[in-house]
């Protein structure tokens, strides 16, 4: 096992601490097999191996990191890796990109029912249905998602200023004090412009200038290599399904029409469906029901959004800003693990909450009907009432 233990310390020697994501706070890492599926450069390998080099305390020893694409596998198998682990003195085996590894699901509940003293923590691609593989894992696996940054660990990661999650009540109630607090500290709106561009994955840290076309790479290989891995895509149903994307991002967030969809791209109704929930969970689209209709996969979205502005960013030379405040938005209530549909007033309903997106001159005037309505504004520093900073939406995690 030289070669995993050589690769391991090469890794994480460059592992740092000075940031983390709050998501691992959540995270029961004393599970005996834990999942963290995310979007590619969401920060799951750094993650996992802060967990590792940092969380086990002086159980560090006794953990190994693999990744599922390396060499090492084209001679050895996951479950013999494991079991030679085990043989070591090793009890907590962490799998990076464990999608890469064909029969991973099958393997994993090996090592679940075959090392009863061996925790596996593993990341993967966000389209993985943990639960769909050749095996069983529903009740063995305990599955975690990281999004990208929320816009308060954007000033976080960029040391501008600490400050702590708020719920969609506590924006309600307090937008005000907490804009207070936060304008001690920086001015947000420029911060902000930055991070609609490129601030929501952590690899910005490598180079802004390359940051899009970093970005550009993880869309193709999300396309190119997961999708075509768990979906099964050939070289030719992954270009379609990329032209698509391409399709979506030309005017996203739009009302689809599917019909329209599929005359242009030459496919029938159902595959423009299949292939539009694959985006979604692969983490390049959200999509918005309609209000009181359930969700299928046969069922057409009121909206479909970029997952985020930096995608509108690397797929367009200008996007629209009016687009980009819904996407951001969007965004920032999916990611917090809200309810969100498409009400007959305004952009957005959370609950018994309907919200109206714009700039600074937003009135309330498609929403002021309802009994509880905000109004989310770009451009300004500091709301009043029921108008509330559309940057501040940037804190609910």
């Amino acid at each position: 096992m030289e070669p995993l233990l050589a690769f391991q310390d090469v890794l994480l020697g460059s592992v740092e601490n000075r940031f983390s994501r709050e998501s691992v706070a959540k995270i029961r890492w004393n599970d005996k097999m834990i999942g963290i599926r995310g979007p590619r450069g969401a920060g799951k390998t750094t993650l996992i191996l802060q967990r590792l080099k940092f969380g086990l305390g002086d159980q560090r020893e006794k953990g190994l990191y693999v990744t599922a694409d390396h060499t090492w596998f084209y001679t050895h198998s996951l479950l013999d890796t494991a079991m030679d682990w085990w043989k070591q003195g090793g009890r907590v085996l962490f799998i990076d990109e464990v999608h890469k590894y064909p029969h991973w699901s099958r393997e994993l509940k090996n090592i679940y029912d075959g090392l009863p003293g061996m925790k596996v923590i593993f990341s993967a691609s966000s389209a993985l249905d943990i639960y769909r593989g050749e095996a069983d894992l529903s009740r063995r696996v305990v599955s975690y998602s990281l999004p990208g940054l929320s816009f308060r660990e954007y000033l976080q990661f960029t040391e501008r200023g600490t400050f702590p999650a708020m719920s969609l009540d506590d924006i309600r109630a307090h937008h005000r004090e907490v804009s207070r607090s936060v304008l001690e500290k920086v001015q947000p709106l420029p911060d902000f412009r930055h991070y609609l561009r490129q601030g929501y994955l952590p690899i910005f840290t490598e180079g802004e200038e390359s940051y899009l076309p970093r970005l550009e790479q993880v869309i193709n290989t999300t396309l190119e290599a997961d999708l075509a891995t768990l979906a099964s895509y050939n070289a030719g149903t992954a270009a379609r399904v990329k032209k698509l994307l391409g399709v979506i991002a030309e005017s996203a967030p739009f009302k689809p029409n599917i019909s329209a969809l599929a005359d242009k791209m030459g496919l029938h109704r159902d595959k423009i469906y299949e292939f539009i929930y694959q985006l979604e969970d692969a983490r390049l689209l959200n999509l918005l029901s309609a209000e009181g209709k359930g969700v299928s996969r046969l069922q057409k979205p009121e909206k479909i959004y970029l997952e985020n502005t930096n995608l509108a960013y690397a797929m367009q030379a200008s996007p629209d800003m009016g687009n980009l405040r819904e996407t951001f938005l969007m965004g920032q209530l999916v990611n917090a693990g809200l309810s969100v549909t498409a009400p007959t007033q305004g952009d957005f309903k959370v609950g018994d909450l309907f919200i109206e997106v714009g700039g600074k001159s937003k009135n309330a005037g498609q929403v002021k009907g309802e009994a509880s309505y905000l109004v989310a504004a770009d451009d300004i520093e500091m709301g009043v009432g029921s108008k509330v900073p559309l940057w501040m939406f940037g804190f609910l995690y």
